[in-house]
């Protein structure tokens, strides 16, 4: 009885998406570009698909452009829909239940399956090593260790600072953090956390289960030898036959000397606006981005073919099958700018001190905001923020970018973690070369200003900006 219950509640929460709507979702959350090749990939697949040409005039009755004012003609006309409903278009209402999903205890519906986990983020080594932490069964005195540790670790995944300078800036004993230092450098990537280059291959090798008593000398005393390719010399030295060392060479050779570089990112990223933002008297005006985007129409050659009676039947349900995919595309388009264009003037209704007085005045704004005020679904606001970027008066952003945490004041007011990334920037860009200041000290100074945040959270940001602890940013001469 008890199975049989089990199979059932499984199989009431069974969704299974159209391919419709998995197209919908892809279009809504790809960048401009993934944009433009998608487009043009499905028009040299898709016969019924024409471009227009950028001289050709447009025709109401066989076109269909993406524009914030309504749905295109054609694709309305195709699919016999009124255009008042076909406006309305509901990202949230094309799942298609394989069984009527369970209702929760209090009768109200619930959101079965979170769309959100359909789109990849990248993360960062800190966030990597971070989560971690947060799963690796520390106490809450072992976590405010571990923390600190990790935000020492560089780019390229070493802890360069000494333990000594660590625990005098950060007030802690170094007893500590030798105590815990060993199970942060047990964290993935393997090699993390080491001193020096010696100790990364010798975390490696244990990580390899190679941690054997010739791996370790030949590590610790030979590794000027192995940069110089001396195996004989190691050899000898280590009484070991040469086709031994070569076969720990090579498995030394597979390591990574910088593992924290697998999370680095160093791609310069060319930046084409979704859309733009222009100041225009008192107010600000929102414009999309329409160049380059492939101006798309039914082919009327196709459209006559259903309609006359030459056609065999094969040929019909092949030519129906291929135009209810154009439509859906051309529609699912139209529907990606006009959400774009909707999101963008909430944006700015939000914002609106951001756009008047520079990123400092940025508000805390969460998607809850905007999504309640244009009466969509947080996950598709987070979509179509993912990649978008706007060309303002204050510069090129991701619209990502407008949405920030709140971090309190001593008026009460809530101040935007952008805005608090700001001030720690402006303070570390005025501190003394040969005296900088710690991250408790910026504690210190940001209390002055009525702004109430935790150390942690200064190293945090600081580490998001790119600046260095204040024992690496301390210049002799």
């Amino acid at each position: 009885m008890a199975v049989g219950m089990k199979q059932s509640l499984n199989l009431s929460q069974t969704l299974r998406m159209t391919p419709q709507l998995q197209q919908a979702i892809k279009l809504l959350q790809l960048s401009r570009l993934e944009l433009e090749t998608a487009v043009r990939k499905e028009i040299e697949e898709n016969p019924v698909l024409e471009e227009l040409s950028g001289d050709e005039p447009m025709d109401s009755a066989s076109t269909a452009e993406a524009t914030p004012e309504g749905p295109a003609e054609g694709a309305e006309r195709t699919n016999d829909q009124d255009p008042q409903k076909q406006d309305e278009f509901d990202w949230e209402s094309y799942l298609e239940p394989q069984y009527k999903p369970a209702q929760s205890a209090g009768g109200g519906n619930e959101e079965i399956m979170n769309y959100e986990n359909l789109i990849s983020t990248s993360e960062n080594l800190y966030d990597h090593l971070m989560w971690q932490m947060r799963n690796s069964g520390f106490n809450d005195e072992e976590q405010v260790i571990a923390g600190i540790l990790i935000s020492y670790i560089d780019d390229d995944g070493y802890i360069k600072v000494p333990v000594e300078q660590i625990a005098q800036d950060e007030n802690v004993t170094v007893e500590d953090l030798e105590s815990i230092l060993p199970f942060v450098q047990e964290f993935d990537p393997p090699g993390v956390g080491a001193r020096d280059l010696k100790e990364c291959l010798l975390i490696q090798a244990k990580h390899l289960q190679e941690d054997t008593h010739d791996f370790v000398t030949l590590i610790t005393n030979h590794l000027k030898d192995l940069e110089k390719k001396n195996y004989e010399g190691i050899a000898k030295a280590m009484n070991r036959q040469l086709e031994d060392i070569v076969e720990m060479t090579k498995i030394i050779y597979t390591m990574d000397p910088k593992p924290g570089r697998q999370f680095m990112t160093n791609e310069t990223l060319y930046v084409t606006p979704d859309v733009y933002v222009y100041k225009v008297g008192d107010e600000y005006m929102v414009s999309l981005n329409e160049d380059g985007l492939p101006r798309l129409r039914i082919s009327n050659f196709y459209k006559n073919v259903l309609q006359g009676k030459t056609a065999n039947n094969t040929t019909q349900e092949y030519i129906q099958d291929k135009l209810r995919s154009a439509v859906w595309l051309i529609k699912s388009i139209h529907q990606r700018q006009r959400t774009i264009y909707k999101v963008t003037e909430s944006i700015v209704k939000h914002q609106r001190d951001f756009f008047e007085r520079g990123p400092g005045f940025i508000k805390p704004m969460i998607l809850r905001d905007i999504a309640n005020d244009i009466g969509m679904h947080e996950s598709t606001v987070s979509r179509v923020t993912t990649a978008k970027y706007v060309h303002t008066p204050r510069g090129i952003f991701e619209l990502k970018y407008f949405f920030n945490s709140g971090i309190n004041t001593d008026d009460g007011d809530a101040l935007a973690s952008e805005s608090v990334k700001l001030k720690i920037k402006e303070l570390v860009g005025g501190e003394d070369p040969k005296n900088p200041l710690s991250d408790q000290k910026i504690v210190d100074l940001l209390k002055k200003d009525g702004i109430q945040i935790a150390r942690r959270t200064v190293a945090k940001y600081r580490d998001v900006l790119k600046i260095l602890p204040s024992s690496k940013r301390k210049k002799y001469f």
